[in-house]
């Protein structure tokens, strides 16, 4: 059983930076990739970034240049900086990984970027 728990949601005005954290449990963190996924109020679900066991990233277009995904595996933990952030960027954020095949997701932390 995998579980992950997103920590560093809030409310910041726009250009503002935060940084999401997401601790895993279970042994396999350090031979699996990770990724942030983010909800919008009406929308679907959509990929943010992803980081693979060997560090490659992937980021969704919309967030190149302003966020950055990264993992410690001493800690069982996955970040996501959020930096220069606009107001469309408010959304619950969905900490994910895949083992076996299962889709593991986190309970979400809300950003909220308004002034």
């Amino acid at each position: 059983q995998v579980q992950l728990v997103e920590s560093g949601g809030g409310l910041v005005q726009p250009a503002g930076s935060l940084r999401l954290s997401c601790a895993a449990s279970g042994s396999i963190f350090s031979s699996n990739g990770m990724g942030w996924y983010r909800q919008a109020p009406g929308k679907e679900r959509e990929l943010v970034a992803t980081i693979t066991s060997f560090g490659r990233k992937n980021y969704a277009d919309s967030v190149k240049g302003r966020f950055t995904i990264s993992r410690d595996n001493a800690k069982n933990t996955v970040y996501l900086q959020m930096n220069s952030l606009k107001p469309e960027d408010t959304a619950v954020y969905y900490c994910h990984t895949q083992v076996y095949g299962v889709d593991y997701w986190g309970e979400g932390t809300l950003v909220t970027v308004s002034s």
